[in-house]
């Protein structure tokens, strides 16, 4: 590991010595843990992190919850203190670490582009190609994930400004129009959203690749130009400064170049999360974002942010949570972004939600011994 993904060490510890513990209530892990054993099963297993936690390390937990409930929370938290050891993740730096919030967002949109709904949800183009060791261009950065292939060449994809100017119009890629391209803008910052069309449906789109370059955070951009204070920055925040400064939008979005393209994700019961990376819906308030460089997808964290109060009425955040996506800016061993939920009230939470925390993995007492005491 290098730069941001390496410097940190895990020390175990005890169950009652974890900040908030005995409060908990993690049964509703269950039904992520058995989601994702159902897709490790027909599909593939998660790709390993390099912390070296493997998905075969917590299939046979996976296995004991396939036909099991909880009563209450003593006994799930009963379960967990049987079958894991938590081990907390120490920055060599002696820093703490960073959690943020994600939720999915509730666009309006139409079917067809007009003057009141202008700006394109695009899915994947044929001409972005995956990248890896074997075909990155050594002209490329080791982070590009993705480029364009053109006239049997390989490279960078055009970033945010050149598709907002039109670069992808014509190819019958639109998924749906948006009124706001602030909205469609947040949709790619959340890798998903529903789309609520004139007459009241919904339709649910999900990440599918995106064009490549690193994300810039907007807000950072903001805060070191002095528009917005660094102790009140936040999502609510930057829409309001995007709302008062009208002819700077495009300046400002385009800061980032990172672009997201997404596919139409049928889920047949809306209240359920979006499906991110894990290929499983999200929980609202139990699944976290991982650097998945680091870690692995299926593993239970426990998170405590003690500043993190408005999530559970005035008491600190103290929950388990399951690693279940990623995102750009989820860099580093401790660092996570917690799912909200969907619509305007969950966008309100997640907004809101830049705090110090500790994170604590959950690892199989059956392979604990690899990680020493």
């Amino acid at each position: 590991m290098t730069g941001d993904r390496s410097g940190f060490s895990l020390s175990q510890v005890d169950f009652q010595h974890l900040p908030g513990w005995a409060s908990d209530d993690p049964s509703d892990l269950v039904a992520g843990m058995r989601t994702c054993l159902r897709h490790v099963r027909t599909a593939k297993p998660y790709r390993s992190g390099a912390l070296g936690l493997a998905t075969d390390d917590i299939l046979a937990v996976y296995e004991s919850v396939e036909s099991r409930n909880f009563v209450d929370a003593q006994e799930a938290r009963q379960f967990f203190e049987a079958h894991f050891l938590p081990f907390q993740i120490c920055k060599n730096d002696g820093s703490r670490g960073f959690v943020t919030g994600f939720y999915e967002p509730e666009v309006d949109v139409d079917a067809r582009k007009s003057e009141a709904f202008p700006y394109p949800f695009y899915r994947r183009p044929k001409d972005l190609v995956d990248l890896d060791e074997a075909n990155r261009p050594s002209t490329m950065e080791p982070s590009y994930a993705f480029g364009r292939l053109r006239d049997g060449e390989i490279g960078p994809y055009p970033d945010r400004r050149e598709i907002d100017h039109g670069y992808l119009e014509g190819r019958g890629l639109e998924i749906a129009w948006a009124r706001s391209k602030v909205d469609v803008f947040f949709a790619h910052v959340q890798g998903a959203a529903r789309l609520r069309y004139p007459d009241g449906s919904l339709k649910r789109i999900t990440y599918a690749a995106k064009a490549g370059h690193p994300f810039s955070a907007v807000g950072k951009l903001l805060i070191d130009r002095g528009e917005i204070d660094p102790a009140t920055v936040s999502m609510q925040s930057i829409r309001t400064w995007l709302a008062e400064n009208p002819a700077k939008v495009d300046e400002v979005l385009w800061h980032n170049r990172s672009y997201i393209f997404f596919r139409e994700a049928e889920v047949a019961e809306m209240e359920l999360g979006p499906i991110a990376a894990a290929k499983v819906p999200l929980l609202a308030g139990r699944s976290l974002a991982v650097d998945r460089l680091i870690h692995t997808f299926g593993f239970p964290f426990f998170v405590h942010a003690p500043t993190l109060t408005h999530l559970d009425d005035g008491r600190p955040f103290a929950r388990t949570l399951l690693a279940l996506d990623t995102g750009s800016a989820i860099v580093g061993p401790a660092r996570g972004d917690i799912f909200t939920g969907s619509g305007a009230r969950a966008g309100d939470q997640a907004g809101t939600i830049r705090h110090d925390a500790d994170f604590y993995i959950l690892i199989p007492k059956a392979v604990s011994a690899r990680f020493g005491r």
